[in-house]
């Protein structure tokens, strides 16, 4: 797929949020990379053959206190080559890219592995 139109995808799932999430975004930059890099790949502890689709940096609105501000923007990061490749169907990778960006923008409010888990965003 084009950069383009996997970029339209990964906006079409920002545009859809509802008003409440959209409109606390302001300081989280969404990016699209090819693959993860060595550095992402390190930071979530990645072995050899494990794939990953997205990733949060940053720290959680939950965790935040009257000191957090004066900050770099949190980042989220859709990787769209291991999305491609193990979904391959243009309807499976809509959806998963929308479930994607869903489940790293929950790690920005706040959610763990576990919650995302039972809410089926895992």
């Amino acid at each position: 797929m084009q950069r383009g139109r996997f970029l339209k995808l990964v906006r079409r799932a920002l545009a859809d949020l509802p008003e409440p999430f959209s409109n606390v975004l302001d300081n989280v930059d969404i990016l699209v990379e090819k693959r993860p890099s060595k550095h992402h790949r390190q930071s979530v502890g990645l072995e050899p053959g494990e794939t990953l689709f997205g990733l949060y940096e940053g720290v959680p609105q939950t965790e935040r206190d009257s000191g957090y501000g004066m900050v770099l923007p949190d980042t989220i990061t859709i990787f769209q080559e291991p999305l491609e490749r193990e979904f391959r169907d243009d309807a499976e990778l809509v959806e998963e890219v929308r479930l994607t960006v869903l489940h790293e923008l929950a790690h920005h409010f706040g959610m763990s592995d576990a919650e995302l888990e039972r809410l089926g965003l895992d």
